[in-house]
């Protein structure tokens, strides 16, 4: 009787300790009555059972924090589901327009070129100390899994505005800097000339865009979602050799460029200006022949060094002690803390 009052008291305190380490996680409480085998320590029981509920703790803290972002990514880069370790994009030389059918359907073959965006490994770890385990120090370990899990959710921001950055020194699928003078487009007279996407500066970049089309100016490609894994069986190596448990998130995806019809970059000032020329000549491109392309710009994307500015052209009713703002709202104004 003696023994089993002893066992039980035990048994509380584990309870107790999990409870107020993992608010509102049962589990992590209960874990320590299901099975407890020989391995009992002052602090929590050490057996399968324990090392499945702080598992499932550290994840419920890690998707915690993973589902408190709100990623800004999905408004300028379109997501592209990868199915291999290299995706190509050579048809993004030419997407064929409707016309009207006067005898047999006209097959128009998609220009290829060069173009794809190999896969890359991400990955995040954490090592948990045995002897924390041991000690009942496991409340502090809550917030860095919940800061893993938003800077997991954060990582295809970081990725794609990266890219936006790049995209003055790093070529696209027609061999150009995706901003950049001299794009080669055929003409009405089957002529090429260089049409140019960039203003030259030497400010903090700033972007207008036309997200309106199924693929967006920058292609985020994704083959295996952030997912939160562990090493902490007793016989994995770490835990035999360092009495240490590892719990990361990983995953496989990249960023590549889409068209660049569909992006503006400057590192002039921006003003009204420069923004107005910026809209004009992305509505002035055309495909090959001269075909319309009908962009429409419809975010400016800019860093923090810019946003007053970009609050000034496209969010003020009015300027100039009164006059109306010809620029009013005519974009929607995207303030990226990942941009200068």
């Amino acid at each position: 009787m003696k023994r089993f009052l002893s066992f039980f008291g035990v048994a509380l305190l584990v309870m107790a300790v999990a409870a107020w380490l993992f608010p509102g996680h049962e589990a992590v409480a209960a874990a320590g009555v299901e099975n407890p085998e020989p391995m009992l320590l002052m602090g929590i029981v050490m057996n399968a059972n324990t090392l499945s509920a702080l598992y499932r703790a550290f994840n419920t803290s890690f998707q915690r924090g993973f589902s408190g972002v709100s990623p800004m990514w999905s408004k300028v880069a379109t997501l592209v589901p990868s199915s291999t370790k290299t995706e190509d994009y050579g048809w993004l030389g030419k997407i064929p327009k409707m016309r009207e059918w006067i005898g047999d359907r006209q097959i128009q073959n998609l220009k290829l070129h060069s173009y794809s965006i190999k896969n890359k490994s991400f990955e995040s770890t954490v090592g948990v100390d045995r002897d924390d385990i041991d000690d009942d120090q496991l409340g502090v370990y809550s917030p860095i899994f919940e800061t893993l899990g938003q800077n997991a959710a954060e990582h295809p921001d970081e990725l794609v505005f990266a890219l936006y950055l790049l995209g003055f020194t790093t070529a696209c699928y027609d061999g150009q800097y995706f901003f950049d003078t001299d794009h080669p487009v055929i003409q009405a007279d089957e002529t090429v000339a260089s049409v140019s996407n960039v203003q030259a500066g030497a400010g903090n970049a700033w972007f207008l865009l036309d997200t309106r089309r199924p693929l967006k100016p920058v292609i985020f490609q994704e083959r295996k979602k952030a997912k939160f894994v562990a090493m902490d069986k007793e016989t994995d190596q770490n835990v035999f050799m360092k009495k240490e448990y590892l719990y990361g998130v990983d995953s496989r995806c990249n960023v590549g460029f889409g068209f660049w019809q569909m992006a503006f970059g400057s590192k002039l000032e921006l003003d009204p200006a420069n923004f107005e020329a910026t809209y004009d000549a992305m509505g002035a491109f055309t495909g090959d022949y001269g075909r319309p392309l009908g962009i429409k710009p419809n975010i400016l994307l800019v860093g923090s060094s810019n946003a007053s500015a970009g609050r000034k052209i496209v969010e003020a009713q009015l300027i100039n002690g009164g006059d109306s703002n010809t620029n009013f709202r005519r974009v929607e104004l995207i303030e990226c803390p990942w941009l200068p």
